[in-house]
């Protein structure tokens, strides 16, 4: 139900459909959302007991005991448990409802009596709640909130949303227009009070989302981080100018697509129409300046952001997995506002590279940090002592239906493509959409379109960045001259039950070249095919992994391999002095340890 199910309304000019609303079957995302749904949620809710998540709450229900681990450890309770929600819809099970029934019991006896609740301060430094906005109290309440939502769309029970309600309201007693100023310190908050506004109807949750992003950018923060050293103020933490006004990305990567994310449900919800220009910027800074080809964010572990335009260093570079999924938040957000197929464009790139790259094929281990080089140390985890990573990746890939399909009146947007089918309302009829295909590692797509009546609409299909040459029919007959609108190609025409629509995408090996300016790439290729980023493993090549080159001579063969992770499209390099072995990145350090590189010198 994620925000798709929330915003289901007339907010955005392009009206979302839920992943609830979308049965995902088939390879590739079918098989990640069956692993995910057997083994991943499942792991980390086992891993939150193992490592004293669930405990802190117990020790805080009781008042005694030393709290575990960094402040805002809360989050990640809250995180998977949202992610149980969404497990619920997909799939439901009673032993996982029960399961999570139990622990927001848990969470509950936590809570004071005048509404507070977060386990650090109330453990070892209740007389500083609310003291220091680095300190995350807002973040951990805006999972809560996040949590609590979609577990009361899942379940119908409302006891999580009612403590996350009184968490609110606790904070606005100190915070809110005619009392002390607060500046988040880590966005959250803003995006999570947008969907607890849409859950309760309450406008007051709505605005105080506003009323916290316009608090930045005129002093109010302060504040150290996790290592005691001063941020705020400093465009570590966004907090140097009003939003409005912001033009060019810096500071801390999650941060800045969390509230880049509020800022478009605000910009919608409020008419805060100056938020637009400021973020049409502000993805052109990311975007064209300062993303990785596999769609990573943040170029450096200092801030965990970024440094200067077109500074990305490969084996250093940081590309945090909550910022990828972050990515996906905000450029979900753009699309629904402008209908541009750019968004869609940058949410498969991160689809297919940087966020899957953050979980290991067995479902058990986690990235980070995912540098697009490594000298064969760089490994995934079962665990972080700081885990938001893990726990966005159980809360996203249940909801990766989210950003599939759009509509309004005048019809019906195909955003991403994958085996798929669904029913969607446009021009005041109820369609049935069904997808039907091996994609990413093919190109050829059939879509079947019934309409509950035979009417005219429109449907749009986008048209991949990566994608150079693309043939449609309809019902067998094909289409001469395709109209292209926004990134789309419409297709309009009265619709019959059984309509079929054949797409096929040319999906040869691209040798895809950095900008000039990135001078850590300056004689480099990458290969990608189709939206896959594609990298080199030294567990293929273990003899010549230093003497790898591609040349303008370099011929490529593709092989669909059935024995390496379930299934994958390889590559092979052909040179007169050689050949090389490249897989898809999102699968690297799966096997042997060693080294990997995706920029492959050029000559």
């Amino acid at each position: 139900m994620g925000i798709n199910k929330l915003i289901n309304k007339n907010y955005y000019t392009y009206k979302p459909v839920s992943f609830s609303d979308v049965k995902i079957s088939g390879s590739f995302w079918g098989e990640v959302l069956e692993r995910h749904q057997r083994i991943t949620i499942r792991d980390c809710l086992s891993k939150l007991e193992k490592y004293g998540r669930v405990e802190n709450f117990r020790k805080a229900a009781k008042k005694e005991g030393d709290y575990d681990g960094i402040y805002f450890n809360d989050s990640d309770v809250y995180k998977v448990l949202e992610g149980v929600a969404y497990t619920l819809i997909n799939n439901y099970s009673p032993d996982l409802e029960k399961t999570a029934d139990e622990l927001i019991e848990i969470i509950a006896t936590a809570q004071m009596e005048d509404g507070y609740l977060n386990c650090y301060f109330i453990l070892s430094k209740t007389e500083e709640r609310w003291t220091d906005m680095e300190r995350h109290e807002d973040y951990c309440l805006g999972h809560m909130i996040e949590a609590a939502v979609a577990y009361e769309m899942a379940t119908g029970k409302k006891r999580f949303l009612e403590i996350s309600e009184r968490m609110v309201e606790n904070m606005m007693s100190f915070f809110s227009e005619g009392k002390k100023n607060w500046v988040p310190g880590h966005q959250e908050i803003e995006l999570a009070l947008v969907k607890l506004y849409h859950a309760t109807g309450k406008i007051k949750y709505l605005d105080y989302s506003y009323w916290l992003l316009e608090q930045r950018g005129h002093g109010y923060g302060v504040g150290k981080n996790l290592w005691g050293v001063e941020k705020w103020g400093a465009k570590y933490a966004q907090d140097d100018r009003p939003v409005s006004e912001m033009t060019d990305i810096a500071g801390h990567a999650v941060r800045a697509m969390y509230m880049y994310t509020a800022m478009g449900d605000i910009l919608f919800l409020r008419k805060r129409t100056e938020y637009m220009e400021a973020m049409r910027k502000l993805w052109e800074s990311v975007v064209l300046r300062n993303m990785y080809i596999t769609g990573g964010i943040g170029s450096t572990k200092e801030n965990e952001g970024f440094t200067e335009d077109f500074d990305l260093p490969n084996d250093t570079a940081y590309c945090e997995t909550c910022a990828s999924v972050g990515m996906v938040y905000w450029n979900h957000r753009m699309n629904l506002l402008t209908g541009e197929s750019r968004f869609a464009d940058v949410i498969e790139r991160e689809m297919y590279n940087g966020i899957l790259s953050g979980l290991s094929y067995d479902g058990t281990g986690f990235f980070y940090v995912n540098p697009l080089e490594s000298d064969g140390s760089h490994h995934r985890q079962e665990w972080y002592d700081v885990s938001c990573c893990p726990t966005q990746l159980a809360r996203f890939i249940p909801s990766i239906g989210d950003y599939v399909f759009t509509s309004n009146d005048e019809g019906i947007w195909i955003n991403q493509y994958l085996q798929c089918s669904t029913d969607v309302r446009t021009a005041d009829i109820g369609v049935s959409v069904k997808q039907e295909t091996d994609y990413p590692w093919f190109g050829n797509v059939r879509l079947t379109v019934s309409p509950d009546k035979q009417e005219e609409f429109s449907i749009y299909l986008r048209k991949p960045e990566w994608c150079n040459s693309i043939l449609i029919s309809i019902n067998g007959e094909n289409i001469e001259s395709l109209y292209t609108e926004k990134g789309y190609i419409v297709l309009r025409r009265s619709w019959e039950s059984n309509t079929v629509i054949e797409i096929t995408m040319d999906m040869p090996v691209e040798k895809r070249a950095a900008h000039p300016k990135v001078r850590q790439n300056l004689n480099k290729v990458a290969m990608q095919r189709g939206p896959v980023i594609y990298c080199v493993e030294q567990a293929d090549n273990r003899d010549d992994f230093e003497k790898i080159y591609i040349s303008k001579d370099t011929v490529f063969a593709e092989e669909f391999d059935v024995s390496m992770f379930g299934g994958v499209m390889t590559v092979t390099a052909v040179n007169p002095d050689g050949k090389w072995k490249f897989i898809p990145y999102y699968r690297w350090d799966n096997r042997e340890p060693g080294k990997m590189k995706v920029w492959i010198p050029f000559r």
